[in-house]
């Protein structure tokens, strides 16, 4: 269980409780001015912090390691994310009040595209975006199927879901991650966790799976091996950071999700 459920979950899953999205949560935190600082400076915040952490790799470990943890503290107090499984992405979206589809601010940093894969929840967005012309253009206000179905799609695609906080425990976003998103860089790149790892690992039948790998390629944290020997695949469940999108690729349904039984595992 992540520390987050202990803090903000009355020891349950903490994005599952409807107070984590309410909007009297998001005027206490002030969660509206977070937003507007947060993309005001987006473009040039993640550039630089991409070259502070390419610097950060010359200095001693022991700076290293003092300056991440730095980073981590602040980062779980404004803006920090966790790894959900789809089934756990549709009770949020049951939860939230409002979901919009917006542009992704960090493929836009690291490819320099348009690409729709970020939603907002539950804060009162117009209002707080209307500053952002290019966040608003096509502004797509989704009914919670809309929105179920296209995560869906995200999932065949092998985009990881990861519900977000903006002034934490406020939630006010869920992601699509790969390797183009800025979490994914600081958290594999730099070593700078920027989320956890979901409630949930991925387990394999052995006796329905087949060895065909096609789960292997398609997990973002290479949790998964090939054994020759007995033409089988395994989950390695240090690694596993509990997506479930490797089972929508696997032909035999041989991979299902299973809570993680040791408590306090939470970014690597």
């Amino acid at each position: 269980m992540c520390e987050f459920c202990v803090q903000h979950g009355e020891g349950k899953k903490w994005y599952l409780l409807m107070k984590n999205y309410s909007e009297e949560l998001f005027h206490q935190k002030k969660s509206d001015e977070y937003v507007r600082g947060f993309l005001r400076q987006f473009n040039e915040d993640a550039s630089k912090s991409l070259e502070q952490m390419d610097s950060l790799r010359r200095k001693p470990s022991f700076v290293q390691r003092f300056v991440r943890s730095l980073i981590i503290r602040k980062q779980k107090k404004v803006h920090y994310g966790q790894i959900v499984p789809i089934e756990d992405v549709e009770k949020v979206i049951d939860l939230a009040k409002v979901v919009v589809r917006l542009p992704c601010v960090c493929r836009k940093v690291t490819l320099g595209k348009d690409v729709r894969y970020c939603f907002g929840i539950s804060a009162p967005l117009k209002g707080v975006l209307d500053e952002f012309p290019d966040l608003t253009r096509d502004f797509e206000v989704l009914s919670p199927e809309q929105a179920k179905s296209s995560f869906r799609e995200f999932d065949e695609q092998g985009l990881v879901h990861s519900v977000w906080t903006f002034k934490s425990p406020f939630i006010g976003g869920i992601c699509n991650c790969d390797c183009d998103c800025l979490a994914y860089q600081m958290s594999f790149d730099h070593n700078i966790p920027m989320f956890f790892k979901a409630e949930y690992v991925a387990v394999t039948d052995r006796d329905l799976c087949t060895g065909c790998k096609d789960c292997k390629s398609f997990c973002q944290y290479g949790a998964i091996t090939y054994s020759a020997f007995n033409n089988k695949c395994s989950v390695d469940p240090q690694r596993c950071y509990g997506c479930g999108v490797c089972r929508t690729v696997c032909p035999n349904e041989a991979i299902s999700l299973t809570e993680r039984e040791k408590p306090g595992v939470v970014s690597v």
